[in-house]
């Protein structure tokens, strides 16, 4: 058989890169499943070692091992009882994540605000709070809604967190409020489909909505307008769910 140094180099990469693939790829899997299992516990109780075996159908061994090199990276954290929990370095990776969305997000709500003349704004659901993440106000009108990106309010207030419960109980179409939030201003949202994604983080604090029919988490958002003159339904509903079709694929 010849040596590792006689076999032609392109042979040697095919093997190496083709072998190890699948196995790499399975314990990267598992990790990551441990890392939404854990997300999607939705509190700080953590879980145990032999929870986390059953979810993901291995050997508690297997856990130990995912959950050392886990907790090397500062990902999670053992606490003194033994319970898995999720660690700072999740929020300073998911920290990272925020201004990309921002990015991503602002063309699509500048499109959207300079077409209806009033300011769009991407929301997102933190808890029982809907959590302003990007604003982007009219570059034409003399006047217009001043609100801040990092503004919070009740779900249960103003057309954005309504939307969001709406899209919650499935349902798609727009939003509508008047002077909720401020005296005058009436709003217009629409929800955008909950999507499976890694947490994203607002202000190092990463936001999950819930989990899907597998347990990852997803994201709750919408995407809407504040204007301070009556909105139409009609004529710009379809401007808010051609940008939350936009936006779903950023937040993705």
């Amino acid at each position: 058989m010849p040596s590792a140094a006689c076999t032609p180099r392109a042979e040697r990469v095919t093997s190496e890169a083709s072998a190890p693939r699948s196995e790499a790829s399975q314990t990267l899997d598992r990790g990551i499943r441990i890392l939404e299992s854990l997300a999607a516990r939705g509190d700080s109780a953590g879980l145990t070692v032999t929870e986390l075996a059953t979810a993901l159908g291995v050997g508690r061994p297997v856990v130990y091992r995912l959950v050392t090199t886990l907790e090397a990276h500062h990902l999670v954290a053992r606490a003194d009882d033994g319970r898995v929990r999720l660690a700072l370095g999740i929020s300073r990776l998911a920290s990272a994540v925020t201004p990309i969305v921002r990015a991503e997000a602002r063309p699509v709500l500048r499109e959207l605000a300079d077409a209806v003349g009033a300011t769009a704004h991407l929301t997102i659901a933190e808890g029982d709070e809907a959590l302003a993440l990007v604003v982007v106000e009219p570059s034409w009108t003399d006047v217009h809604v001043a609100y801040r990106s990092g503004a919070r309010h009740r779900l249960e207030q103003g057309a954005a967190g309504r939307a969001i419960l709406a899209g919650r109980a499935g349902e798609t179409g727009p939003v509508a409020s008047d002077g909720e939030l401020q005296a005058g201003a009436h709003g217009l949202a629409v929800p955008i489909v909950r999507m499976s994604t890694s947490p994203i983080a607002a202000g190092g604090v990463a936001l999950v909505g819930g989990v899907d029919a597998v347990g990852r988490p997803t994201v709750e958002a919408s995407v809407g307008v504040v204007s301070l003159r009556a909105l139409d339904a009609a004529l710009i509903g379809p401007r808010l769910e051609r940008a939350a079709q936009a936006l779903a694929a950023i937040l993705r």
